[in-house]
């Protein structure tokens, strides 16, 4: 009965954590949010993962440090990464 509690409280704690994270971490893609993103809604996850799709939408205008978050937290793809230097460079 105990070891039955222990993995359970063990895999609440595992699920909780990988699910979890700081909002410090999106820093670097606060200015095009600002400039982007709808934020009438809030600061809810439905919005930000709606925010993070606007902002890889407009991948070629925000800095390496927001494609980088989009990146990491899976908004943008590395192959975009390639068409981003070729807008950019069409854009000049």
């Amino acid at each position: 009965m105990l070891k039955c509690l222990g993995v359970t409280l063990f895999l609440a704690l595992s699920l909780t954590g990988a699910s979890a994270f700081d909002l410090n971490e999106l820093a670097p893609c606060k200015p095009a949010a600002m400039r982007f993103c709808d934020r009438s809604g809030g600061m809810t996850t439905s919005n930000l993962f709606r925010c993070g799709a606007t902002l890889a939408a407009v991948s070629h205008v925000v800095g390496s440090g927001c494609r980088a978050v989009l990146r990491r937290f899976g908004q943008l793809s590395p192959e975009n990464e390639h068409d981003v230097g070729a807008m950019s460079a069409s854009l000049r």
